[in-house]
């Protein structure tokens, strides 16, 4: 009977679920697998993972070191902004201000818009959900290169 269903296209349950009745897969089984006869099997794929991760370290997008106990504005994704004083950070950009003031922009029923702030205190800022970070001091507004005046 189990040729029969072989010959039909169907496998054995039993095989199918064990990886196949012959050696291999990332359960050991009788062996096979990438590292050859015998053994555990083993996951191929999983060890090159983590020897490439074991390999490179962890960089950082943005030194924020010079702007810590300095005022700094933070945008959020869903438009959010806040301006605070920078008192940590850690390797994600997840950031914690103090003194920290949200910008609420408030529409008006004629469709014009309103910029108060509030007062927030102490923040976490969660690092994925963050997309600008800028200081309130030491910069200047510069002429936009893209734009041409048209005469």
């Amino acid at each position: 009977m189990e040729q029969n269903n072989e010959q039909n296209g169907y496998k054995n349950d039993r095989q199918s679920s064990r990886g196949g009745g012959r050696g291999g897969g990332s359960r050991g089984g009788r062996g096979g697998g990438y590292r050859g006869r015998g053994g555990a099997g083993g996951n191929y794929n999983n060890d090159r993972k983590n020897e490439h991760q074991a390999k490179k370290p962890r960089t950082v997008a943005i030194d924020l070191s010079k702007y810590i106990d300095k005022k700094v504005n933070v945008r959020f994704e869903g438009g959010r902004e806040v301006s605070g004083i920078l008192k940590g950070y850690d390797q994600l950009q997840n950031m914690v201000l103090d003194e920290t003031l949200e910008l609420v922009q408030l529409q008006n029923e004629d469709g014009s818009s309103v910029e108060k702030t509030r007062e927030v205190g102490l923040l976490v800022c969660r690092g994925p959900s963050v997309i600008t970070i800028s200081p309130l001091e030491g910069f200047e507004e510069i002429d936009n290169p893209f734009f041409e005046a048209t005469e």
